[in-house]
């Protein structure tokens, strides 16, 4: 039998599954579904699921699609990595039925094995998982612990007998590895929606030849800051004063009061909208829209929370941060029904929103390079990775301390898969 292994990616957004059999290159797992290039698949998976009454759940490309297309709309469910060093979040009813959020993550993960290869895995099923240098903002590292334990729970569930994690930038180190003729001392930099994790490691035929040592990975990093903190400055900047955030409403008798912010923070973390679509909530809102100084945007808001728009926002949103990575403009667009919201952005703006963000990834750059004790001019390659990594304050944080010439990136949402079905096959030399 040819010898395989296997590495898993499960990520806030999206999710990938990695082969490496005998002494082949790795390659990645694909599935159908919305996005699919050619053939009609893709190499990454939706993390979402999504429940209907009375059927069973359903995840992927497969629960968008239906929830689209569902009149009355059931529960859709996604961003569940970040909820992982939540200590307040246990999980959730829907229906009848409570699911832990150890439940939900191994029903992703499930459905994903129903349609790559390691569904029928044969014994001992042995898997590398990624994860994130430090899963909360401010690194913690009891949170990171717990947090490290709750995704081994999850995995555990699908049916893995061994599971050995790797840090998601060394993963990504791996699959850089694959295309160099020398050694080279890398800084690894990987975006994903929920974190950003850096690595200073050295890779290289040579490496691999003499065997890797624990000297060779000179520092890890990470701070809980990625993609989604990037949007929910678009939702605050550019959504939330078109549906009411920012105006007033009068409290009797005659006292005028702010629209509360609290329900715009949770619309900033779009996976938290379906918390919103509780009868108290949306009597409170519809009681502020009556005496609003703007109640057509307090409207708004409340047809966007009863329908359930989350996902299209969400979309619209990501479309806007594509084209200002791009571009330096982008007319930002979204329309449901009578929810319409259209507005020119510029890069300039979104720049602006997002310092702060910037300036902490930055900070961890830093932080890991003086505890490296290495200056630019020792790092030989920047490899960056993962979705973020396309926007151009993101690039700028390493083009100017590295330059320009040693900033490279490719396979940006699969390389960690990749790195991870790499590296099982040197955690298990011997397995089949």
């Amino acid at each position: 039998m040819t010898r395989r292994w296997v590495g898993l990616d499960f990520g806030t957004t999206n999710s990938a599954v990695a082969f490496v059999e005998g002494a082949g290159p790795p390659y990645l797992a694909t599935f159908p579904g919305a996005g699919a290039g050619r053939g009609g698949a893709r190499e990454t998976f939706p993390s979402v699921l999504y429940f209907e009454a009375k059927s069973p759940s359903i995840a992927g490309s497969a629960a968008i699609e239906r929830y689209l297309a569902a009149e009355s709309k059931g529960r859709f469910i996604q961003s569940l990595k970040a909820y992982l060093p939540d200590r307040t979040f246990e999980g959730t009813a829907i229906g009848a039925q409570h699911y832990t959020l150890e439940k939900l993550i191994a029903l992703i993960v499930r459905h994903m094995s129903e349609l790559v290869e390691f569904s029928s895995w044969p014994a001992p099923r042995r898997i590398i998982l990624g994860r994130p240098v430090h899963f909360s903002n401010p690194p913690d590292s009891g949170l990171d612990a717990f947090a490290a334990g709750r995704l081994l729970a999850a995995i555990r569930l699908v049916g893995f007998d061994e599971i050995v994690f790797e840090y998601e930038p060394v993963a990504a180190a791996y699959a850089y590895e694959e295309r160099l003729r020398r050694n080279e001392r890398i800084l690894i930099g990987d975006f994903g929606g929920g974190t950003s994790d850096f690595t200073i490691i050295a890779v290289g035929p040579g490496v691999r030849q003499r065997g890797r040592r624990a000297s060779d990975i000179i520092g890890t990093d990470g701070v809980a800051v990625a993609g989604d903190a990037f949007d929910r400055r678009i939702i605050r900047n550019l959504v939330c004063p078109r549906l009411g955030l920012g105006g007033e409403y009068l409290s009797p008798p005659s006292k005028f009061l702010p629209v509360p912010s609290w329900p715009y923070e949770r619309l900033e973390r779009w996976h938290h909208l379906s918390f919103l679509k509780s009868s108290r909530t949306l009597e409170m809102l519809e009681r502020i829209r009556r005496t609003a100084s703007t109640p057509e945007r307090l409207e708004a808001f409340l047809l966007l929370i009863k329908n359930e728009l989350g996902y299209q926002l969400h979309e619209a949103v990501q479309r806007t941060k594509f084209e200002l990575s791009a571009g330096t403009e982008s007319e930002f667009a979204f329309v449901s029904g009578s929810v319409a919201i259209r507005k020119k952005v510029t890069r300039a703006d979104f720049e602006r929103w997002i310092a702060g963000e910037i300036d902490a990834m930055a900070g961890c750059v830093d932080r890991l390079m003086a505890a490296s004790g290495l200056a630019g001019i020792d790092i030989d390659r920047v490899f960056l990775t993962g979705g973020s990594s396309f926007v151009p304050a993101v690039r700028r944080i390493f083009v100017d301390r590295f330059g320009e010439q040693k900033v490279t990136g490719g396979e940006e949402l699969t390389s960690v898969a990749t790195g991870l079905a790499l590296r099982a096959r040197e955690q298990w030399p011997a397995a089949s």
